[in-house]
């Protein structure tokens, strides 16, 4: 599964991992990416999204219908 948000655009932040001893690994900081379905009524289906924790609270607050709007403002295909 492809690790960014489809409305906010968040992506992996690279970094270092520094040990006790302070020796410095490169390591990963992944976004919580969930898979959600959303009913769509303006199409009469339902939508499957890759969004983050944040993004599913930020649909919440906005609804359905402006977060698809946002995602194909972005030029992201729904």
């Amino acid at each position: 599964m492809s690790s960014h948000c489809q409305l906010t655009g968040r992506k992996p932040g690279f970094g270092n991992a520094v040990s006790h001893s302070h020796r410095r690994t490169s390591r990963r900081f992944d976004p919580n990416i969930q898979r959600k379905r959303y009913w769509l009524p303006s199409e009469n289906r339902t939508v499957r999204l890759t969004l983050s924790a944040k993004a599913i609270k930020t649909v919440d607050a906005i609804g359905i219908e402006a977060a698809v709007a946002r995602i194909r403002a972005r030029g992201e295909r729904v």
